[in-house]
């Protein structure tokens, strides 16, 4: 969805909510969103079946499901913008509503003022308090105005904005002076100042950075009123909800607590159920072949009918959904001697004008990097940078010869031909491939046959990112570039994706809002910020601390210098010795080679070991931070044997070569 906007109750309500809520309880009504045996078709096919759930007054709820399986449509029903089959609906008379709308704020009023505009009772008490003038209802419309804490509305409508990426003077500018992206924080904030008794958001992470969702979470997590939240971003169901309801194969199953206690549950009771069917199936079994036995027994034939009776009766299996989750799998390379990119203070951005400057850093094979910093401040101009989609301004940047990059843009429409097939695009790639290796090769990534052949203009967005990851893939790269990379994925896929990273064996660098992503997959991380690229050094818990604290600016951050001479009137002889000392800094990787063949043997002990315990299915139910642990360091572990194997045999290379080569 693209917009957030606000659904105000039938007519106006001269008293207040407060005590709206309070006859409602005095007169036994339940403060709840009652959803009761609603069905819902869209052409033809059952979306919905015989449904029903309950939202208590303060909850907060996660509607989880794989893309298509109709969680926005229940947002639409919800709120009448799409009528039942049958069932039924009910929200508190005087409640609220706020929910997501797909036209983005626009105008030349300032942020403040469009925020504020959003709240139409507030706005109505404000225009009748210039023209009443009978006592009584001015004194009624400034006690409901300090109720709706009028007189503070534009600090907390400014707190918002601020905790979403607006400065004070962002929030003074026009609202029509920004981009789509940032108008739709605009309108996130607008939902957000009303601050509706019932707060509907579908991924409402989609349009932020990491910051302002470290920020929505942190607010959806103290917010006063009732929330249920559409999303596949973890963090944000595990940090703010605290019951989810999964659709699944049109029915919606309640479970208590947050995400990751609700994949557990789940994974408990797929196990219970295939022992249930396994036992149902068993039974049917064994009345069939006494019936087919004795059936023209006259003897037995009362017996055989009142098993067919039974039969009959019996429940059928249960169904067991199997979600099926693509493949994310990135083929294993030959490792390039390092460094893989060598930069010095290098400059770039657009039409000559900087937008980061002076950096110098390398980046190497078993590098696992991490870009932080607020939208704006150039992760995606470095991004492109290293992908080659932007060249230097200044400065030298040095590739490996061989490199071969892998790169997933944010602008998928960018690298994807809308009238093409899915096969005819990546056959591009590989043109030596049959159709069907092909088609098996699209399959892995969660395509199937009919898919194939079909037009990629009409793909879904999740379908459109993982047909980027199978061309990437196609391609063998060294290096993966990952600019937001989940966008369009839904939880089990970025959860394979996940899988897909930590078992590739080159070097990745990523961009994304996604903190659980980050905390699984990056080993440093990269603070872009104030034109500049420098080493942070600290954790994701370090960095959320100091987003909510608000001091996450530069000057705050524990920030280290990147290698390299920052005089801006560096000679360009110096900088080109700098540059080929950076080339030529392969000390480290020849220490690593002389240790490499001893580490082997215990990296492959280790992981043997970690193997063993993962294969043990009470850790992932007693244990589920230990099991995530583990799986980290199995990728840990994978990829450092890979490194250790592919050093110690360059080295012994390097030593045929020297004592090969005639001395100087």
């Amino acid at each position: 969805m693209l917009n957030f906007a606000v659904q105000p109750t039938i007519g106006y309500l001269r008293h207040s909510r407060q005590e709206a809520r309070y006859r409602e309880t005095v007169a036994g009504a339940a403060l709840l969103l009652k959803i009761e045996n609603l069905t819902y078709r869209i052409g033809g096919r059952l979306l919905l079946d015989d449904v029903s759930a309950v939202v208590s007054a303060g909850h907060k709820v996660g509607i989880v499901g794989r893309n298509g399986t109709g969680k926005t449509t229940l947002f639409g029903l919800i709120t009448g913008g799409l009528a039942s089959d049958g069932g039924r609906i009910s929200i508190p008379r005087h409640w609220r509503v706020g929910i997501t709308s797909q036209d983005a704020p626009n105008g030349n009023d300032t942020l403040i003022d469009t925020v504020i505009a959003a709240d139409d009772e507030l706005t109505s008490l404000w225009h009748e308090a210039e023209v009443a003038t009978e006592p009584e209802r001015i004194a009624e419309i400034h006690e409901l105005l300090g109720q709706r804490e009028a007189y503070t509305a534009t600090a907390r409508a400014a707190r918002i904005l601020a905790g979403l990426g607006f400065n004070e003077a962002a929030q003074q500018r026009s609202c029509a002076s920004f981009s789509g992206g940032w108008r739709m924080r605009v309108a996130l904030a607008s939902l957000l100042f009303t601050a509706p008794d019932l707060l509907l958001l579908d991924e409402p992470t989609n349009h932020l950075d990491l910051e302002a969702t470290l920020w929505l979470e942190d607010y959806i997590a103290s917010y006063k009123g009732t929330v249920v939240i559409i999303s596949h971003d973890r963090n944000l169901l595990n940090r703010t909800v605290n019951e989810i309801l999964h659709l699944d194969n049109t029915k919606l199953v309640r479970y208590q607590g947050n995400y990751d206690r609700f994949e557990s549950n789940r994974r408990m009771r797929i196990e219970l159920d295939g022992k249930l069917r396994a036992k149902q199936e068993a039974q049917r079994a064994h009345m069939e072949k006494f019936v087919e036995r004795f059936r023209a027994k006259a003897t037995k034939a009362k017996q055989a009918q009142s098993r067919i009776k039974m039969l009959a009766r019996l429940a059928p299996p249960i169904s067991i959904s199997s979600e099926q989750v693509p493949s994310f799998h990135f083929p294993k390379v030959t490792m390039l001697a390092p460094p893989l990119y060598s930069l010095y203070q290098v400059d770039v951005g657009y039409d000559n004008v900087p937008v980061l400057r002076g950096i110098s850093l390398r980046l190497d094979s078993d590098d696992r990097i991490a870009l932080l910093g607020a939208n704006g401040n150039g992760k995606t101009t470095f991004i492109k940078l290293l992908a080659g989609s932007l060249q230097p301004l200044a400065g030298d940047l040095v590739k490996s010869p061989k490199l071969r990059v892998g790169y997933f843009s944010q602008q998928l429409t960018e690298q994807l031909e809308p009238s093409a097939s899915p096969i005819e695009s990546l056959g591009r790639l590989r043109p030596n491939h049959t159709l069907e290796r092909l088609r098996t090769y699209l399959g892995r990534f969660g395509f199937s046959n009919d898919m194939t052949l079909g037009r990629i203009g009409s793909l879904s967005g999740g379908e459109r990112a993982r047909l980027v990851f199978a061309q990437i893939a196609a391609f063998e790269p060294h290096v993966l570039l990952l600019d937001e990379p989940t966008n369009h994925l839904d939880m089990t896929s970025r959860d394979a994706l996940v899988q897909a990273i930590n078992e590739f064996s080159g070097a990745v660098v990523i961009v994304s809002h996604d903190p659980h992503l980050i905390e699984l997959t990056a080993e440093r991380f990269w603070l872009v910020s104030g034109g500049c690229v420098t080493s942070f050094e600290g954790d994701m818990v370090d960095y959320r601390a100091l987003t909510l604290s608000g001091k996450s600016s530069p000057g705050n951050l524990p920030i280290s210098p990147t290698p390299g001479d920052t005089k801006k009137n560096s000679s360009k002889k110096r900088r080109r010795q700098i540059s080929a000392e950076l080339r030529k800094d392969y000390s480290a990787l020849t220490k690593r080679a002389k240790k490499a063949e001893a580490l082997v043997d215990r990296l492959a002990e280790e992981k043997q070991k970690i193997l063993e315990q993962l294969a043990k299915p009470a850790l992932y139910q007693e244990q589920p931070e230990e099991a995530k642990r583990l799986q980290q360091q199995l990728g840990w572990l994978q990829r450092n044997l890979d490194t250790a194997e592919a050093a110690w045999m360059a080295s012994q290379e390097e030593l045929e070569h020297a004592t090969t080569s005639p001395t100087k």
